[in-house]
């Protein structure tokens, strides 16, 4: 047996990494204020639908869950929109304004499983909505996602930005492209020619070499934004240089979902060719949900991505502490008092660590001095009939008799 297809296993040698990212993103999120949200695994088809009946998320990249009643449901394929229903939902927008989420969630896509790319993935998202939309929130965002890069270790961050405007100066833009591709469709490939039609701005995100060659030439997007949508721009720059952020224009960066707007980000680190981060403006999501206009902006880290890059780079992780104490036991009786030492112990804070199976004093011996346990206890049959524990400290030899019923004490002296 397997797991699914571009499914994985998280296994224990791999936790340590998966607890410093999910600790690094709670220690980032509440040092910028972020409370965090958890929104469920299964959402409503017509959520993600709403968004755009024509990205390739909604046509070739959702799960569906088959119900015993008429639900629709998916697995959810991103963090945005569920964190807009819950605001919608709930009335966030009665709570002061801007509300900032924050939150730690698998997310699953059906697409060719590939490096970086999984069915199921993890993100962390960090999203700020409400408000008026000023566009220091825009780098409120990057600063945040930034510097959960950072504290992973992981270094040569740049950010890459660029606008997709607004409804109105984008669609003005998106009639250019097109004047521009038509010229060229003989020469692209299958994918971009649908995309002509159906997600003309996806033109630009397409990484075949003989469309690289044709969309060098295209119409770049930020030369057609209008008044509106320069200025706010030109702010997110300017507050990103007064951060001291490390940022390049990529005229060609886009999303590939319909409710974004205004200013869209990646953050990549020097040598990786895959973005570890993600995000933009969403002003025009909560209106696709059906409810009112909510400027709103956030992005995500992709937890894996930013885990094997952290790898990639020799980063170690510390592990866990070596254990207090080492039970030995010797015979069955002393194995069960063994039982309610450990629990004593447990109980005081004192790490433990034993191995009920083995028999030999020798193997066990052997054991305490593998793991680095401070102290071993001994319990053979003649203390169990005095009622009395054998302390050894491992790194001197030395070792005494002290009662049973005073173990916790004496083990805590000793510490």
């Amino acid at each position: 047996m397997q797991s699914p297809k571009g499914m994985h296993d998280i296994l224990p040698v791999d936790q340590p990494f998966w607890n410093k990212a999910r600790n690094s993103a709670s220690k980032i999120a509440d040092s910028f204020n972020f409370q965090k949200i958890e929104t469920p695994i299964l959402e409503s088809v017509e959520i993600f639908e709403r968004t755009g009946e024509a990205t390739d998320i909604v046509e070739k990249q959702m799960f569906f869950v088959k119900s015993r009643g008429s639900d629709k449901l998916v697995l959810k394929p991103e963090g945005t929109a569920p964190v807009m229903r819950a605001y919608l939902q709930h009335g966030l927008s009665k709570l002061s304004q801007p509300v900032r989420l924050f939150y730690i969630s698998p997310i699953f896509r059906y697409e060719a499983p590939q490096a970086g790319r999984f069915r199921q993935h993890h993100q962390a998202g960090f999203e700020i909505l409400g408000g008026e939309g000023e566009p220091i929130y825009n780098a409120v965002t990057i600063l945040a996602l930034y510097r959960l890069l950072e504290e992973l270790k992981i270094k040569n961050l740049v950010v890459q930005i660029n606008s997709i405007g607004c409804k109105v100066c984008r669609q003005a833009y998106i009639k250019k492209l097109q004047e521009y591709y038509k010229k060229n469709l003989g020469k692209v490939c299958k994918d971009c020619k649908n995309r002509y039609q159906a997600r003309p701005l996806r033109l630009l995100d397409c990484k075949e070499e003989k469309c690289a060659l044709i969309k060098a030439d295209a119409p770049i997007i930020i030369d057609k934004l209008c008044n509106s949508c320069k200025k706010h721009f030109k702010a997110t720059l300017e507050y990103l240089d007064e951060l001291n952020l490390p940022y390049m224009i990529n005229n060609y960066l886009v999303r590939g979902l319909d409710y974004y707007n205004g200013p869209v980000f990646e953050i990549f680190s020097e040598g990786n060719n895959m973005a570890l981060s993600s995000g933009g403006r969403y002003d025009y999501l909560s209106e696709m949900l059906g409810g009112n206009k909510v400027h709103a902006v956030g992005g995500s880290v992709g937890l894996e991505r930013a885990i094997e890059a952290m790898k990639s780079l020799g980063i170690e992780i510390p592990q866990k502490g070596v254990p207090d104490v080492f039970l030995i036991h010797i015979g069955d009786e002393a194995k069960k008092k063994n039982l309610v030492i450990f629990e004593e112990l447990r109980r005081a804070g004192v790490k433990i660590i034993e191995s009920f199976e083995k028999e030999s004093l020798k193997s066990q011996l052997r054991l305490a001095d593998k793991f680095g346990a401070t102290l071993t206890l001994i319990l053979g049959q003649r203390e169990v009939f005095e009622e009395s524990v054998i302390i050894r400290n491992m790194k001197t030899g030395v070792q005494e008799s002290v009662a049973l019923k005073k173990v916790v004490e004496e083990v805590k002296k000793r510490l």
